[in-house]
């Protein structure tokens, strides 16, 4: 037997960390190991959405698998990332939703043919820079380091550095806040244009990360918060950083009542009551649309703007009509 229907499955909390094909195999145990693994290889299987080719990717709780009866391709549109600015220092890309950023640290010792079934941003931009300069994706001048992060579901430009000079004086600006990062996110509802102060922890008593009180130890976080369109139900918000930490955004938007739009983790509040959203968009509405550094070896002000995804435009478009 194959599959005769599209069967979604969130995982359960007691099924975090089990591998792909086991999960697939909970959910029809008529088909042998080697069956699901030949449906993972062909595309018949999404996780969070994208189509995963790997049958040993280790599974979160709370994440949606959904096991299809046509296969959803190879998600090929994901090999090619544009390159918005590349030298022997750092190199800034435009990163596409659905995939990762870097790779776990525990994920690196994996083969390249493993690798290669469930790629990050990190690879491919290696891989390509390799391609570009000639070098091949293994030399050392095509290896990246990597200074900052965006979420699997978020677009938009990001920065990585390609030397331990370029490394050191990206993160000293990291550090100190002087980056210019700003987000477009869409949220239900409205919000006050403001600043959101806060001491974000990892565990703000529900095992996810928020805001706690400022006498706790902590991260200090602000996000200064801006409207930037308006529709009947929704809200199109500009979110400037002036710090980065882990789901910053996600997390002060949410508290404010107005989570974005795609928010699977965040909408649950401390008293466990589920914020609204209604949008039915299938991912985070949120895109890093500009970032801004002074080159850390020229000492030159660089900025870059990015414009939406399609996905995110079409959503935009609609909401206006």
């Amino acid at each position: 037997m194959s599959i005769s229907k599209n069967i979604q499955h969130k995982v359960l909390p007691e099924n975090e960390g089990a591998t792909l094909a086991t999960i697939v195999r909970n959910l029809k145990p008529d088909l042998s190991w080697s069956r699901i693994k030949k449906l993972i290889a062909q595309g018949h299987i999404k996780i969070s959405n994208d189509v995963c080719l790997d049958p040993a990717r280790r599974v979160r709780a709370a994440e949606d698998v959904e096991l299809l009866v046509k296969p959803d391709g190879k998600a090929s549109d994901k090999q090619e990332i544009t390159i918005r600015f590349l030298d022997e220092h750092l190199v800034v890309v435009e990163k596409p939703p659905g995939v990762n950023s870097v790779r776990h640290p525990a994920e690196r010792t994996w083969k390249e043919s493993r690798k290669s079934l469930s790629p990050t941003l990190e690879d491919l931009v290696t891989k390509q820079i390799g391609f570009l300069t000639k070098k091949g994706a293994k030399s050392k001048s095509a290896r990246l380091r990597v200074v900052q992060r965006l979420d699997k579901e978020t677009s938009g430009l990001l920065v990585f550095a390609r030397t331990a000079d370029a490394e050191r004086g990206l993160g000293m600006q990291f550090f100190n806040h002087s980056v210019e990062r700003k987000y477009l996110a869409l949220i239900p509802g409205t919000i006050a244009p403001q600043s959101i102060e806060s001491i974000l922890v990892r565990d703000r008593g529900d095992g996810r990360r928020g805001s706690a009180p400022f006498s706790q130890p902590g991260k200090k976080a602000v996000t200064h918060v801006h409207i930037v369109e308006k529709f009947q139900a929704f809200t199109l918000v500009g979110c400037q950083l002036e710090t980065g930490r882990t789901h910053q955004i996600r997390i002060h938007l949410a508290e404010k009542g107005s989570p974005v739009c795609g928010e699977k983790v965040y909408r649950t509040t401390v008293n466990g009551s589920i914020l609204p959203d209604g949008s039915g968009f299938p991912r985070l509405a949120l895109h890093a649309a500009e970032l801004g550094f002074i080159h850390p070896i020229s000492g030159e002000p660089m900025h870059w703007n990015m414009a939406l995804p399609e996905d995110f435009s079409k959503i935009l478009q609609h909401l206006r009509k």
